[in-house]
């Protein structure tokens, strides 16, 4: 009997970070892959590495494009994920927007941090860059709407 096993890396008990990391036999498939998003409890969870080994999953099917859905994408390639990021085009498209943009605000928070010296990290580090983004960007694969 073939198994397959669900790991919930976020949304569970929140309604953000949406992670779920589905593996079986012929396949290791995150459904979306968010940031958490709010209190700064939520946001502290970022940070730390996922408890899987990223560089084993094969797709990220992403179901749409809000950044609790999507945002932890550059994290994910900067830890090693190298399978395709698949979803339609409009969500592709909203993604690559925002994951830009977002990776814009973390640089300039980052600089103001070390500027303003309100940071307990020295130097303050942005959680991903407009160049992370663009390679997460980089696996992007479209699907139909009726793959």
């Amino acid at each position: 009997m073939k198994t397959v096993q669900i790991q919930f890396l976020g949304a569970s008990g929140t309604v953000t970070g949406s992670k779920f990391y589905l593996k079986t036999p012929e396949l290791n498939l995150m459904v979306d892959c968010g940031m958490f998003q709010g209190l700064k409890e939520l946001r502290q969870i970022n940070w730390k590495p996922l408890p899987i080994d990223v560089s084993k999953v094969d797709v990220v099917l992403l179901t749409h494009g809000h950044l609790d859905h999507t945002g932890y994408l550059p994290r994910l390639v900067k830890e090693g994920f190298k399978g395709k990021i698949i979803g339609t085009s409009p969500t592709l498209g909203i993604t690559g927007i925002i994951l830009k943009d977002s990776g814009k605000i973390h640089e300039e928070e980052a600089e103001k941090a070390n500027k303003e010296g309100y940071s307990k990290h020295k130097p303050a580090l942005p959680f991903y860059t407009v160049e992370e983004a663009k390679k997460a960007i980089a696996l992007f694969d479209t699907i139909a709407k009726d793959e």
